[in-house]
C-alpha cells in the first residue's frame, strides 16, 4: 500500500465505549452516525453514493478497498451521503483505466471522513453480536480525545428519530431519460428500448439512478419527483404507474408520503424497491421494526414463495414489514419473497390490485443481477392494466 502523504491519526469511538484507533483518509472532520456493515466484494463507491446510508458509518468487510479508484459514471446519485467511512487498508494509487481519481480523494471532495488500519472483524462482530449502535468517528488531528468521542456517539440522535429522506430527496421534478451503460463506443451492441413507452412517476425517497436507468432501459419515461410530492401533484403528470424509490433510515419517521402512497395505490399501478417496499407496507396498514444489524451486502439469499428459485441478492437496509400486521390491517397482500438467513419479509404483492414490493434492490450495480425480472413485472402488470385489464400483483408475481 502506497499514500499520498504521512498518515495522520484517527479514531472511532463506540456508545458502548470501544475505541478503535487508525489512519486518517479523506476530510479532516469529525462524524456521528449509526454503525453498520456491507459485506459486498466489490462496488465500494455504489455503496458510497448510495442515499441509502444517510445518517450511517459505513464498514467494509472486504479487506482492500480503493484500488480501482473513483469515476462519475459510478456514482449512484450526486454526491454521498453516508456519514463515515471503515476500511481494513485503503490502497492508492489505484490500478484501473476508468479511474479518475484517487479514493481519499474523493471521500475529501466529499467532505467524508474515513478510517483505516483498524481490526475490523472485531468492529464486526461487535455489531453483529450487540446490533446497531452509533459511533463517532475523529479524522482531525485537534479532537483525538476519546472520551470526548464516546460521549458524543452516546449523545447522538438515534437514527428512528430522524427524517432522513427529507436529506436526500429532489428538490424538483425532473426528467430521466439516461438508459443503462453500454461500454465503450462499438464495445457493444446498441439495445432497443421497448415500445409502447409508459409514462412511470417515480417518487423520490433516495433514488439510486441504477434504477433509474433500468426503468428507461425497461420502457418507461421517467419523471422524478420530491417524496413529499402530493397524489394530486402525481395525476397532474398522467402517469401509467408509479414507483417507490430507495432510501435510508426508518420508514415509520418519514413524515408526509403514506397517504399520497395508498390514494395512489387505488388508482395506479405501483412498484417499490427498498424503502419504497416499506413504505408501500406502511400505506397499506401494516408495520415495520428494526433489525438487529441489517442486510448491507451483496450476497443475500432471497426466495421467490411462487417459484421457489433462490436468488442471491444485494441488499441495504435495517428495517422489515412485519407479515402480521399486513393480516391484521384486512389488506389482502401476500408475501412473495423472503430472505433465507432470517425468514425476514422481501417480498409483497396485493392479490386484488397491480401492486407489488421487493426489499433488495433487483438494480444491483455492479451486480447481482439474478433478480432484474422485477422491471419486467412492473413493465407488464403497467402495460397490462393500461389496456384495461383487471391485473394484480399477485397475480404477475404467480406468472412469473
Amino acid at each position: 500500500m502506497t499514500r499520498s502523504a504521512a498518515p495522520k491519526p484517527a479514531r472511532l469511538a463506540l456508545a458502548d465505549g470501544t475505541i478503535y484507533r487508525g489512519m486518517a483518509h479523506g476530510a479532516e472532520s469529525v462524524a456521528t452516525g449509526e454503525l453498520c456493515f456491507n459485506t459486498s466484494m466489490s462496488g465500494y463507491q455504489e455503496i458510497l453514493s448510495d442515499p441509502s446510508y444517510a445518517g450511517q458509518i459505513v464498514t467494509m468487510t472486504y479487506t482492500q478497498i480503493g484500488n480501482v479508484g473513483a469515476n462519475p459514471e459510478d456514482d449512484e446519485a450526486a454526491r454521498p451521503f453516508l456519514r463515515g467511512f471503515v476500511v481494513k487498508e485503503l490502497f492508492e494509487p489505484p490500478s484501473n483505466w476508468r479511474s479518475r481519481e484517487t479514493l481519499p480523494a474523493f471521500l475529501a471532495r466529499h467532505g467524508i471522513p474515513a478510517i483505516s488500519g483498524l481490526d475490523t472483524r472485531a468492529l464486526v462482530r461487535r455489531i453483529r453480536d450487540g446490533g446497531f449502535q452509533n459511533g463517532t468517528l475523529s479524522t482531525d488531528p485537534a479532537l483525538q480525545d476519546e472520551s470526548e468521542l464516546v460521549d458524543r456517539a452516546r449523545g447522538a440522535r438515534p437514527l428512528e428519530e430522524q427524517d432522513l429522506v427529507a436529506e436526500v430527496t429532489c428538490e424538483k421534478p425532473y426528467a430521466w431519460s439516461e438508459g443503462g451503460w453500454s461500454g465503450i463506443d462499438g464495445q457493444l451492441p446498441a439495445k432497443a428500448r421497448p415500445e409502447p413507452r409508459l409514462r412511470v412517476v417515480a417518487m423520490d425517497f433516495g433514488v439510486k439512478r441504477n434504477i433509474l436507468r433500468l426503468l428507461v432501459d425497461h420502457g418507461f419515461d421517467v419523471t422524478v419527483v420530491p417524496a413529499t410530492t402530493t397524489a394530486e401533484e402525481v395525476r397532474a403528470l398522467s402517469p401509467d404507474a408509479v414507483f417507490l424509490s430507495n432510501g435510508p433510515g426508518d420508514p415509520a419517521a418519514v413524515r408526509g408520503v403514506r397517504e399520497p402512497v395508498r390514494e395512489l395505490s387505488r388508482e395506479l399501478p405501483m412498484f417499490g424497491i427498498c424503502l419504497g417496499h416499506q413504505i408501500l407496507g406502511l400505506a397499506l396498514g401494516g408495520t415495520t421494526r428494526k433489525l438487529k444489524f441489517g442486510h448491507h451486502g451483496g450476497n443475500q439469499p432471497g426466495m421467490d414463495l411462487a417459484t421457489g428459485k433462490v436468488s442471491i441478492c444485494a441488499e441495504n437496509h435495517g428495517y422489515a414489514v412485519e407479515a402480521a400486521s399486513l393480516d391484521a390491517a384486512g389488506e389482502p397482500v401476500e408475501v412473495t419473497h423472503k430472505n433465507l438467513n432470517d425468514d425476514t419479509v422481501e417480498g409483497l404483492a396485493h392479490r386484488e390490485r397491480p401492486l407489488f414490493s421487493v426489499q433488495y434492490h433487483p438494480e444491483a450495480s455492479p451486480g447481482p443481477h439474478d433478480v432484474r425480472y422485477f422491471f419486467e413485472r412492473f413493465r407488464e402488470m403497467t402495460l397490462r392494466h393500461k389496456a384495461g385489464e383487471t391485473v394484480s400483483g399477485a397475480q404477475i408475481a404467480r406468472e412469473g
